[in-house]
């Protein structure tokens, strides 16, 4: 029947998507490490799930650049270099430029932030940037990726072009998976982490541009500062 042909579809789909974001996981956590093979059948038997839509989410992972296809092994975890990770934030950099431009020309797309909607909206994103700020300090790594990817993707949201803050928020994703694998290694993080999200909400909550640039130039000099120097060490 149509309706339960539907219902399977939408079964599997979400399997799909929950297969997919638990495996992002794991290699954020570094649970699987960079270069770490692995076969369909190995992730289906291990979620307990058939292999279609292990399969699915694996493709799905690949084409957002966390995992190779592996002629061997099925697919493996992608190592990132210094080289790719410049490259990230080069086009994290031109991504928040174009949003930028658009609000310093008074594009429509972004929302006014004296709108109470609007402003209900940056209070959010800055309660999400003061959580990833706590534990930026505090060095907890596996929770400042959590509310660092929602901080930025609900800022982005405003923006109001969600093409762009879906591409920014896979450039992040990405951007993460490389720095977790060098920094997972290291026994204590404190001291290395950016801690300026809510510097960039005040910035573009008065529409001040030019801070929101400097915020942003500043977080992406860090970033790759610190992933040349733990590369080279």
């Amino acid at each position: 029947m149509p309706g339960s042909s539907g219902n399977g579809a939408v079964t599997r789909n979400t399997l799909r998507q929950q297969i997919a974001d638990a495996l992002r996981d794991e290699v954020l956590a570094g649970r699987l490490p960079p270069g770490q093979a692995f076969t369909v059948k190995e992730i289906a038997e291990q979620y307990g799930v058939s292999a279609t839509p292990v399969r699915e989410a694996l493709v799905d992972l690949s084409a957002q650049g966390l995992l190779e296809a592996d002629q061997h092994r099925g697919f493996r975890v992608r190592e990132y270099s210094v080289a790719d990770f410049r490259g990230l934030v080069e086009a994290r950099a031109l991504v928040t430029e174009g949003m930028f431009q658009a609000l310093g020309a008074g594009h429509q797309g972004f929302r006014d932030p004296s709108d109470p909607r609007t402003a209900g909206a940056l209070a959010g994103v800055r309660r999400r940037g003061e959580e990833a700020q706590r534990a930026a300090r505090a060095g907890d790594l596996t929770v400042l990726i959590g509310y660092d990817l929602r901080f930025w993707r609900e800022l982005s949201a405003l923006f109001g072009n969600p093409y762009l803050a879906d591409f920014l928020h896979r450039l992040r994703v990405q951007s993460w998976v490389c720095a977790v694998q060098r920094l997972r290694p290291l026994a204590d993080v404190r001291g290395l982490l950016w801690a300026g999200h809510t510097d960039l909400v005040d910035a573009l909550r008065g529409r001040d541009v030019a801070a929101a640039r400097g915020v942003v130039a500043a977080y992406n000099a860090h970033s790759l500062a610190l992933i040349e120097r733990l590369s080279a060490d």
